[in-house]
């Protein structure tokens, strides 16, 4: 039994630094990493592969919506057209610093409202899946279980793994709870520990109404911008392996 343990990564951008990247890095075995459209920058990019690089952990592009001043996470108009060429922009911008730093790029994880809409949207689903293709098919797809993205990725033949969260609450439904929502966001590690644990040894997790669904986790997001970040990556990992379940990369 194994999961894979990854971390949205790379989000500093010109004199703002965000995260805690370099503490949080020794302990994931992916990472996502923004490519200057909802966070980040050159510099950081390639900061970010070639401390990836040294760490041994696999380096995925983080594609989001044009929108730094919300971060991604506001829910854009943009058309399945304009989504591909988002994906194939992105992806390939960070590409090229992996192939700068001798390193394959192994997987892409879309960002924020990028991600929610097309967990629900087949249209943007199926324009996420082209724009990875057309750069890279032997890429992985990063994506909530369950979701559009998923059946998406299936229906194109393209790689794809199933992504669960340690810190955020689930609709009955499998989406995650909107964050303006109360109870969107699990504050307390312990709880979101052992919910990690249940999703990957018996590919269970409660929703926010009480009600448990089932759901498939291969991958465990686990978000590097908070105080507690550091201590709650190393708190899980540990978890995970004093519960039999190893931690490597996505094959």
């Amino acid at each position: 039994m194994h999961i894979d343990l990854n971390c949205d990564l790379g989000e500093s951008f010109g004199a703002y630094t965000l995260g805690l990247d370099a503490e949080v890095i020794p302990f994931i075995t992916s990472a996502n990493v923004a490519c200057g459209y909802h966070a980040g920058d050159p510099l950081v990019m390639d900061a970010t592969v070639r401390a990836c690089k040294a760490a041994g952990v696999a380096v995925g592009a983080h594609p989001g919506f044009p929108d730094l001043m919300g971060f991604g996470r506001r829910n854009l108009a943009a058309s399945p057209q304009e989504v591909k060429a988002y994906v194939q922009y992105q992806v390939g911008a960070l590409q090229a610093f992996c192939t700068s730093h001798g390193i394959a790029l192994k997987h892409v994880k879309p960002h924020g409202a990028m991600y929610n809409m097309a967990g629900a949207n087949e249209a943007l689903a199926r324009a996420i899946c082209e724009g990875v293709q057309s750069v890279n098919p032997a890429l992985i797809l990063l994506a909530l279980s369950g979701s559009k993205m998923i059946d998406a990725a299936k229906e194109a033949g393209l790689p794809y793994a199933k992504e669960v969260f340690a810190d955020r609450a689930y609709e009955e439904d499998g989406s995650l709870v909107a964050r303006g929502k109360p109870g969107a966001m699990i504050t307390d590690e312990d709880l979101a520990i052992a919910r990690v644990v249940r999703m990957a040894k018996e590919g269970v997790v409660e929703t926010i109404t009480g009600r448990e669904i089932a759901l498939s986790a291969e991958s465990v997001c686990v978000h590097g911008d908070s105080p507690h970040a550091l201590a709650f990556v190393k708190k899980i990992r540990m978890a995970l392996e004093q519960n039999g379940v190893a931690v490597r990369a996505l094959a």
